[in-house]
């Protein structure tokens, strides 16, 4: 649900109506404002480097809390270019691969994430966003049961995994 409560177009106050088949924030002043509130497209990896799979603790997030790749979805950008561009930015390291593993909602970020299986080499370097990586065998990985680890799991799966 949306807390916009007004319309950024003429500043009229915003109800909700059914729009397109679904409760939406529409202006009152019927400018034609709608506020679709879609969920925002990110990218996430699942980065294979020299045999093994790199997990990644964000600085934000709990110790012990580590996870894959991701990154939002630039404008223009192609998906696998996307995840390329974050998985150097991100490690520093050359996508030499880049497979869809699948498609996968996340309600609870208002997220729908695009996964990949990302081949990649050159020499691991951090950005400012991460704290640390862990380098995991794949026959060792885990998936978790939300977000990103929809994409662990099938990507498991198809490997005979899990």
């Amino acid at each position: 649900m949306s807390s916009w409560r007004f319309c950024p177009l003429c500043g009229a106050g915003l109800e909700m109506r059914a729009v397109g088949g679904l409760p939406r924030s529409h202006c009152r002043a019927d400018c034609g404002f709608v506020h679709w509130d879609n969920p925002a497209p990110v990218l996430a990896a699942l980065v294979e480097y020299r045999e093994q799979i790199v997990l990644a603790r964000n600085h934000a997030w709990t110790a012990g809390a580590f996870g894959l790749i991701t990154g939002f979805l630039e404008r223009d950008e192609a998906p696998a270019a996307g995840v390329a561009r974050e998985v150097k930015e991100e490690l520093g390291l050359d996508a030499t691969a880049v497979t869809l593993i699948g498609v996968y909602p996340f309600a609870r970020k208002h997220e729908v994430i695009i996964a990949y299986h990302v081949l990649a080499e050159g020499e691991i370097r951090l950005n400012e966003e991460l704290a640390e990586i862990r380098l995991i065998a794949p026959e060792k990985l885990k998936a978790w049961d939300f977000g990103t680890g929809l994409a662990v799991s099938d990507w498991l799966a198809r490997r005979g995994v899990g």
